[in-house]
């Protein structure tokens, strides 16, 4: 398992969001904190994707520049 490529998966941040959210409205949890979690979700896997990829940019930057 590729552990970087799941946690900058949109695949994988959506099936998170879509499991707790139903367990959230189970357990009595208010609209409005259901919507907050989804949006801090959402927000975590954003970042997690954008440092990701700005790492593998730097990475190929570098490499690019040894290779000079």
């Amino acid at each position: 398992m590729d552990l970087r490529r799941k946690l900058t998966s949109r695949k994988f941040w959506c099936a998170i969001v879509a499991f707790l959210t139903p367990l959230l409205f189970l357990f009595n949890i208010g609209q409005e904190v259901v919507a907050q979690v989804t949006l801090v979700i959402t927000s975590v896997g954003a970042l997690i994707a954008y440092i990701f990829s700005e790492s593998s940019v730097d990475k190929e930057n570098c490499k690019a520049g040894a290779d000079k």
